[in-house]
């Protein structure tokens, strides 16, 4: 299973339905890095071998473009109009 680190802005219900599927989640504040900039969140992941979730699409592509050796970015939309 994927190796994921959420960003603050993530929804921890996502975070909670993915652990439900086995993936190894955990959230920039649980690793008591809460407050921390985009690029060291980034950072972070790396360190840890983890891809990023965020809904913070804009910031994280620019960051994919100055540092593209990460383990991934996956960029998510909040639409509270999914029907």
């Amino acid at each position: 299973m994927a190796r994921l680190l959420a960003d603050e802005q993530f929804p921890r219900k996502s975070v909670e339905l993915l652990r439900t599927f086995g993936h190894d989640v955990i959230t920039i504040q649980e690793a008591g890095k809460a407050g921390i900039s985009d690029d060291m969140v980034l950072e972070f992941a790396i360190l840890e071998n983890r891809a990023v979730l965020t809904i913070n699409r804009r910031d994280f592509f620019k960051l994919h473009k100055i540092k593209p050796e990460h383990t991934g970015i996956i960029a998510c939309k909040y639409d509270l109009d999914w029907n």
